[in-house]
């Protein structure tokens, strides 16, 4: 722990009151600039839930919608300009009710399952493996692929793998080759099952580790295919899970799996995503930073085993998780996407950059209209939520540099106990040298004076982009999709090597410095 603590933000808080407190300082440390924010950080999940894939991401050929081979127009353009990294599919709890073959071949013989977590829809399995995997090369995305352990077998899992990455003369590789692909895919993630102590076959992580160290073996490298194989992690508090994990299974697995969601509560009510009052959105912001608790933990347990970090955490399902709108079908997860929302992603993306020496991906669920979406659509209308525009703001992060810093702010004390810093910030070095800082003031009334030294890195311009909304319950609708939207920035002034940022507040700032 004490080795990581110039990782850490420092809030500070001021022996004045809230209500006089109005600035922030914010100190660079680019000599304490060790880790490169990797990439994956910005990965997203589609699982066969609701109307993610069919009518989200896949309408068909025949499609009246604007397709290219069956994928939406407007979606995939959206997702390329976003730059996903990685993404992970068929699930999420779908991934351990899910046969691949039953997704491969003509679509007209392809059967029908009933799809029993997600509102008991029926599943035509018309987007598959070929469908994925061709949308990855589109989107030039990593695939990660959730295998099924839950109701599958070794062998089913197995030959799943030769089918997409055996270039040999094999039974599976000329299975893929009478469907249409002569050449293997390129399929690195792999992950074997999905929340395995629920959903995914209700087991004690004892259980589960020597399950998986079976399927592990059998899940084979071919044709030059390198698979980093992926255990099912724990859920949230559950820290006795990656210890076990740890224990048993160790560096038979390249990544092990974790779950965090901001959510009210498992029992009755969630909360609405769009009608909330003030101490909900603060409460809803404690228990997002809350993640960095709970990383903190899971990752001295996996130190305590794995010294030099060769078993990556990878946090492949965050976000929010509110009640579904009114008047949308049961179990199919579908949310509205507020400013608040996109408050939950600027902040949990600040933290995860302070531990990427362990958390090497990030998969916020999911990619649309889905919980935490990053699009919506209905029908042949498509609209970009507030997540989606701090994802894009904040793509510059990608595989640059993290600087290190310090914050000196104001907190919040909000329901739990918990305190809640007034500012948040991030900032990164791209290898062209230029410096992206990312700022979010979560005051609701309050702006902002940021004072940011940027430790003699000789910086001489500034440009900017702010995403704000006049309520922080606004969000983007078919008939209003352009409410909240990043506009330009210009606030600040850069002079002798402190920039000064008057941030407004409730908004979040992207800040590119050469």
């Amino acid at each position: 722990m004490k080795a990581r603590l110039f990782l850490s933000t420092v809030c500070l808080t001021a022996a004045v009151s809230l209500s006089a407190q109005k600035s922030a300082t914010i100190t660079l440390q680019p000599d304490q600039a060790n880790e490169v924010i990797p990439k994956e950080i910005y990965g997203q999940f589609a699982e066969h839930l609701g109307t993610c894939i069919y009518g989200g991401l896949w309408v068909g050929e025949n499609s009246a919608i604007p397709n290219v081979n069956g994928y939406r127009t407007d979606v995939l353009n959206a997702l390329k300009e976003l730059k996903v990294p990685v993404l992970r599919w068929p699930g999420g709890c779908f991934a351990d009710e899910y046969h691949w073959m039953d997704g491969i071949g003509p679509k007209e013989n392809r059967p029908k399952m009933v799809n029993n977590n997600w509102g008991g829809t029926i599943e035509d399995n018309s987007f598959g493996t070929h469908e994925f995997l061709n949308l990855c090369e589109l989107l030039e995305t990593e695939p990660y692929i959730s295998g099924n352990v839950g109701s599958g077998t070794v062998e089913e899992l197995a030959k799943w793998v030769e089918y997409m990455t055996s270039d040999g003369d094999s039974p599976m590789a000329n299975l893929r080759r009478q469907n249409g692909r002569d050449k293997a895919w390129k399929v690195k993630f792999l992950g074997v099952g999905n929340e395995s102590w629920g959903c995914g076959g209700s087991m004690h992580p004892e259980y589960y580790a020597d399950l998986y160290r079976r399927y592990a073996t059998y899940c084979r490298n071919y044709d030059g295919n390198q698979l980093y194989k992926i255990a099912s992690g724990a859920s949230d508090y559950d820290y006795n899970w990656t210890k076990v994990l740890m224990d048993k299974v160790g560096r038979q697995m390249n990544g092990l799996s974790l779950h965090y969601y901001t959510v009210a509560g498992w029992d009755g009510s969630k909360g609405s995503a769009t009608n909330f009052d003030n101490e909900d959105y603060y409460w809803t912001l404690g228990k997002c930073r809350e993640v960095e608790d709970v990383l903190q933990k899971h990752i001295n347990i996996m130190d305590q085993y794995d010294k030099n970090k060769h078993v990556a955490l990878l946090l492949d399902e965050w976000g929010t998780w509110w009640d579904e709108e009114p008047g949308t079908i049961r179990g199919h997860l579908y949310q509205q996407n507020t400013m608040r929302d996109a408050m939950v992603a600027s902040l949990s993306l600040d933290i995860f950059h302070k531990y990427t020496d362990r958390l090497k991906m990030a998969n916020i669920a999911q990619v649309a209209n889905v919980l935490q979406s990053m699009i919506l659509t209905d029908g042949d209308k498509m609209v970009l939520t507030p997540s989606y525009h701090v994802f894009k703001m904040y793509n510059v992060h990608q595989d640059a540099t993290h600087l290190p810093l310090t914050i000196a702010c104001d907190t919040m004390n909000v329901r739990d106990n918990r305190q809640l810093p007034m500012i948040s910030a991030t900032a990164s070095k791209d290898n062209s040298g230029k410096v992206h800082v990312s700022l979010t003031n979560v005051d609701l009334e309050k702006s902002q004076t940021v004072t940011i030294n940027l430790a003699d890195m000789k910086l001489k311009k500034a440009t900017g982009e702010v995403l704000k909304a006049k309520n922080i319950s606004d969000y983007n609708s078919f008939d209003q999709p352009n409410k909240v939207v990043p506009i330009s920035f210009k606030d600040m002034k850069l002079k002798n090597g402190l920039l000064t940022v008057n941030l407004p507040a409730q908004s979040i700032v992207a800040i590119e410095l050469d």
